[in-house]
């Protein structure tokens, strides 16, 4: 398999994490010490409080996708490791921010790190479990993933249709794969979730299966791959 990883992105981010965890954690430890300092001026501890934890919120979102080791890439080059070479991976280098394209077809790659019991019903994506400490100070909600895959999908196929032929456009595919050991997935085979939801290790397997039914023609393959970043 082939990677392709867009580096100056990630490190351009990772700064970002970091300032926003540490700036955040400043202006908390600001806010507290004027509350006890100055009690009878409540208003300015409360914005302090209130900026700190939006700072650290943004180190949260960057942290979890740029600066954590192993990063959301680098675990799914993992997982995907064994894939012959008509594969290729592309991190932060297409519309989307990790896409799989090859055999199988055209990929959008959604991991996710939160924890606990992972369910869909009534079109929605749902999360029991974990800790609430982490939820509300170490890593966000699981928020509404089937609503983001939808968008991420739909932009995807834009993009290919402004130089693909329409009869060359491919169905875009999509997985939702829950990187935490913790995570466990629990949908009723009468649901029909968005996308394949599996953890890492069933990664591979998803894929390989989908080539075996809906995968691309050759010369598909080529023209899709044609439209981005060439391995070194």
């Amino acid at each position: 398999m082939n990677i392709i990883t867009n580096l100056a992105l990630i490190r351009r981010y990772t700064i970002i994490a970091q300032v926003g965890m540490l700036g955040g954690l400043a202006v908390l430890a600001g806010g507290m010490y004027l509350s006890f300092r100055m009690p009878e001026r409540v208003e300015i501890s409360m914005i302090a409080l209130f900026l700190g934890f939006l700072l650290s919120q943004v180190g949260i979102y960057y942290s979890n996708r740029y600066a954590r080791k192993p990063r959301p890439d680098e675990l799914l080059n993992r997982a995907l490791k064994g894939l012959d070479g008509r594969y290729t991976i592309y991190h932060y280098s297409s519309p989307t921010s990790h896409l799989l394209v090859g055999p199988s077809g055209v990929w959008v790659l959604m991991p996710r790190f939160q924890r606990g019991e992972i369910s869909y019903t009534n079109g929605k994506y749902k999360q029991k479990g974990g800790n609430l400490y982490l939820k509300i100070f170490a890593q966000e909600g699981l928020g509404r993933p089937e609503l983001e895959i939808s968008a991420e999908k739909e932009k995807l196929t834009v993009f290919l249709s402004k130089t693909l032929p329409d009869d060359n456009l491919p169905e875009v595919k999509a997985a939702l794969i829950f990187t935490n050991p913790s995570a466990r997935i629990n949908i009723s085979e009468e649901e029909t979730p968005p996308a394949a939801t599996v953890t890492l290790d069933q990664l591979k397997d998803a894929v390989r299966k989908t080539s075996k039914n809906k995968g691309i023609s050759p010369v598909s393959l080529e023209q899709i791959q044609d439209l981005f970043p060439k391995p070194d």
